[in-house]
């Protein structure tokens, strides 16, 4: 199963480390054997950096449809690469640098002109693929050339753990290991730590072997790698690449996650944690997440046959809303005849049925709502049964596109990477469509004089940015509420659904309010520029029995 959303981006440097005394020395060919042993892993898109005399080695195990080889030799890690040559040359020379700790004046970054150029600039060239952009992904991660030597290359095939990570990880990660120290990280004292870090305790340390993430937060990565490495170097301040990744790992808690691994430091170990589905990612918008789930649920209401269109919808455009969610129907049913029918489709589709009578429309919404956040699970679809996938050629009425490719994974991917409290999923709707905003008529006056105060009919939408993602444009602002298919987290349920609640709540109330919630920042939705969805009810129920909660 080749992982195609993500590029790993790796490289292999002969810097004579076989020249070091005994507990430091390793010799190349070790390298080489544990290169190759990453090459083989032939699912993965490879972007290769390596001197031009090693291509040979690249070519005879892999194929060109996922590798990309970039020369890059030894020696442009000097000044025309790596802009910091001369000052880390300088201090790894210093005796007041070196001497700080018996073990630091044998050590790699201390003996080898080229090691910290290489390993510093490892950030440098992930970003400089994520600019080439090779394979057309959204994640892009650094993996060490030799990491074979400690990590089991069958995690990155028949485990398949890349994809997994996918996943997992909202913006930017890295593997922090415990690390307790009074004097220094890797050569950097620990003065200077705590004073990058901004913090009276650094207790861990980011490892350079595996990182990365999102390409919408590469960039941003690069950016703050390059600036604390050129301020610290320049105050005399020196680990690896890992101290520098440490500190972001503090500075900026919001972009980058972190996965916590044993005090042996062995990136095994996540690899391994992500295999079981046993991460603990140490990042704000896990706060409260049980598992990384995503829940389906649909209300339905007297017609069985309603229902199997909804789910033929899902067969026919995009399958994945079955296959990938945990199911539930709430079954607001109050005709009996339809029980066997109900059963049977809930059986067939491994559906778990609701049934606690007609609780409405609404009804069923604050039920889901509630039951979401007992389940604990990240992202939460809610659908009425006679809204359905269309993913056919036809543009909407109000002129976009239907057909979004991938529509599942992308608006999961999308949710991870953006920090929106929910996604609408159709920008037109049975009644109009979202240019227009419905809120206008829903607000109590005096909050309509204050929020539209030059308008006597509904105005325009306010959208805040217009963007896309992957091909999937999509806006946010004032988007407001309607009980159309749309995607939410956690965070997004309570503030919408558990912070006020209603005894008898409306579709209108709860619009009202949400515009209120973003007018005062308090959530932050969005909607696809796009229309996938399309009302179309074929089997109709008595409109008398119809209720609203």
């Amino acid at each position: 199963m080749l992982s195609n959303n993500s590029t790993i981006v790796t490289g292999i440097w002969d810097l004579n480390r076989d020249e070091l005394s005994e507990k430091w020395s390793r010799s190349f060919d070790h390298y080489i054997t544990n290169f190759e042993n990453l090459l083989r892993c032939k699912n993965l898109n490879l972007a290769i950096f390596i001197d031009p005399s090693l291509e040979h080695i690249v070519w005879k195990i892999r194929e060109r449809k996922n590798t990309v080889v970039y020369h890059h030799k030894k020696e442009q890690f000097s000044e025309n690469f790596f802009p910091f040559f001369d000052q880390v040359q300088k201090i790894r020379n210093n005796p007041q640098w070196y001497n700080q700790v018996e073990w630091l004046s044998d050590s790699t970054q201390c003996k080898m002109e080229f090691y910290n150029p290489m390993v510093m600039s490892k950030m440098f060239l992930l970003h400089n693929t994520k600019i080439f952009n090779p394979f057309d992904t959204d994640y892009y991660w650094w993996i060490d050339g030799g990491i074979t030597n400690t990590v089991h290359p069958g995690y990155f095939t028949h485990d398949n753990v890349i994809s997994k990570i996918e996943n997992l990880v909202n913006k930017f990660l890295f593997i922090c290991f415990p690390y307790e120290t009074s004097s220094e990280i890797h050569g950097f004292n620990i003065d200077g730590m705590k004073k990058y870090c901004q913090s009276d305790i650094v207790n861990r340390v980011a490892r350079g072997g595996f990182f990365g993430g999102h390409k919408n937060y590469i960039s941003k990565a690069n950016d703050d790698y390059y600036s604390l490495l050129d301020n610290s170097l320049k105050e005399g301040y020196m680990g690896t690449e890992e101290s520098i990744f440490t500190i972001m790992t503090y500075i900026d808690p919001k972009t980058y996650q972190y996965e916590p691994i044993k005090y042996d430091g062995l990136i095994g170990t996540f690899f391994e944690n992500v295999k079981n589905n046993n991460t603990k990612l140490k990042n704000k918008n896990t706060k409260n997440i049980k598992n990384n789930d995503t829940i389906l649920y649909i209300n339905t209401f007297n017609t069985p046959l309603q229902l199997e269109l909804l789910i033929d919808s899902y067969k026919k455009y995009d399958n994945n809303f079955l296959i990938k969610t945990q199911k539930y129907l709430i079954n607001n049913s109050t005709d009996h005849k339809y029980d066997e029918h109900y059963d049977k489709i809930c059986k067939t589709y491994n559906f778990e049925q609701i049934k606690k009578g007609n609780m409405g429309v609404c009804g069923a919404r604050q039920f889901a709502a509630e039951h979401f956040a007992l389940l604990g699970s990240k992202y939460m679809f809610f659908f009425e049964d006679d809204m359905l996938l269309d993913l056919s050629n036809n543009p909407c009425k109000f002129g976009l596109r239907k057909n979004i490719d991938d529509l599942f994974n992308r608006i999961i991917s999308l949710m991870n990477t953006e920090d929106y409290d929910w996604i609408k999923l159709s920008f037109s709707e049975f009644y109009g469509h979202n240019g227009e905003q419905w809120s206008w008529h829903n607000v109590p006056q005096n909050l309509r004089n204050e929020y539209f105060p030059n308008y006597s009919s509904k105005p325009e939408t306010l959208f805040n940015n217009i963007k896309t993602y992957n091909g999937l444009p999509y806006a946010d602002g004032e988007v407001y509420y309607s009980n159309w298919p749309h995607i939410i987290n956690q965070e997004g349920n309570k503030k919408s659904f558990l912070d006020t609640k209603w005894d008898h709540p409306f579709e209108q109330t709860w619009m009202s309010h949400m515009y209120t919630l973003t007018k005062q920042k308090i959530i932050k939705p969005a909607i696809l520029l796009a229309s996938p969805i399309t009302h179309n009810r074929i089997y109709f129920y008595e409109g008398k029995s119809r209720k609203e909660n």
